[in-house]
């Protein structure tokens, strides 16, 4: 399984970017996916994540209402909406998957993960 996380780039605080993430040897539809990021010096950090079963989304509380998790199966893409950036968002963003229907803010719940995507925000 490889992850290809995409659309990180350099925004004004209050901002928006849509990073995406694409798979192979995985199929969307049927895997749980998850954003995490993570900040120079600081652990990886839970973002969001959805799980296959009926799609229901857990984010953490630092970007509800901001960001929004979503799929596309027939891309077989994975998305991260985030509007009214912060400073505190910026950060290297990771997508991870699962085969389980899952939806942990734990990193350790995640078998695959793609390279990370740089988001910076500028304040």
């Amino acid at each position: 399984v490889q992850l290809q996380a995409s659309g990180g780039g350099m925004v004004e605080t209050g901002g928006s970017l849509r990073l995406s993430c694409t798979a192979s040897g995985l199929t969307f539809s049927r895997a749980s996916v998850g954003w995490f990021r993570q900040r120079p010096g600081k652990e990886r950090a839970f973002v969001a994540a959805m799980r296959w079963i009926n799609s229901i989304a857990n984010y953490a509380d630092s970007v509800k209402g901001r960001f929004t998790i979503s799929r596309d199966n027939a891309k077989n893409t994975v998305y991260l909406q985030m509007n009214n950036l912060k400073p505190e968002d910026a950060a290297v963003y990771y997508c991870a998957a699962s085969t389980i229907s899952t939806t942990s803010p734990r990193t350790t719940t995640w078998t695959s993960w793609g390279q990370g995507t740089l988001v910076t925000v500028s304040s």
